[in-house]
């Protein structure tokens, strides 16, 4: 069904007229998103919307908002400030999270179809590439879990069920990448990025349009040395379940954000 999107000239001539033409007709807007304006849900089956396009030095990042807040523009602002300042789980300034010693951990992102009630769903997996101690402790106890737990995230004993839906929190794909997963930010002040690719990660075309049909992304995450990285989503699943299985995984499930 065609979305209720506008388009103004200034973004199409930025993201190009099959991109534009593929937003209007439906194929890549999702129907419910967060205002990037009042942050309040909209839906662009039922309401005006507008299509918003941030671009910073090197990154651009396509957005949604109520036409009633603002109208279809492209909007230049800093790189940092488009890209957000990376924060740890606890939503503590930091350049990358902590690790439980050692050097600073990165946030391994994988992406794959994963069956559950009998329909595919697009996943992403997070596994940092070492323990993660708690900000602030001196301590060598991986907390990854732990605080991810205190964040919503629910512990997931099989892959048979779909992961509840964790409030404020958002996966941001822009022109078919992947940019980063938002979680709210401290005193109301919109989202911020808890995970922020370095360079967008392509995804397939399977997983966009799964994405896109069901406006819904399900983020799993386990500590360093559950998963790895998996080079088909069979084995990806194998990996997941048995994480599952052993008390190592968790999950929920994210709104889209972008398309």
């Amino acid at each position: 069904m065609p979305r209720m999107l506008d388009v103004s000239e200034d973004v199409r001539a930025e993201i190009g007229d099959e991109e534009a033409d593929r937003l209007l007709a439906g194929d890549n807007s999702p129907g419910s998103y967060d205002c990037t304006s009042c942050r309040t849900p909209g839906d662009s089956e039922q309401e005006r919307t507008s299509t918003v396009l941030f671009v910073g030095e090197e990154t651009a990042v396509l957005a949604f908002a109520h036409a009633t807040c603002i109208p279809s523009q492209v909007v230049q602002v800093a790189e940092d400030q488009l890209q957000g300042a990376v924060r740890s789980i606890t939503g503590s300034e930091s350049a990358q999270p902590g690790t439980a010693g050692g050097d600073q951990a990165v946030l391994g992102v994988t992406s794959g179809l994963v069956l559950i009630e009998g329909d595919l769903h697009p996943a992403l997996v997070v596994e940092p590439t070492a323990p993660i101690a708690r900000p602030g402790s001196e301590g060598s106890t991986d907390e990854f879990l732990p605080l991810l737990a205190e964040q919503g995230f629910r512990h997931v004993s099989d892959l048979e069920t779909l992961p509840a839906h964790l409030p404020g929190w958002s996966v941001l794909l822009a022109m078919g990448q992947l940019h980063a997963v938002l979680q709210p930010g401290t005193g109301g002040s919109g989202s911020v990025a808890w995970w922020q690719a370095h360079q967008p990660l392509q995804v397939t075309e399977g997983w966009r349009a799964a994405a896109n049909r069901s406006s819904t992304v399900l983020v799993f995450a386990a500590p360093v040395g559950s998963i790895g990285q998996q080079p088909r989503e069979d084995l990806l699943r194998e990996a997941l379940e048995k994480a599952a299985a052993n008390g190592r995984l968790v999950a929920a499930a994210m709104p889209l954000a972008g398309t």
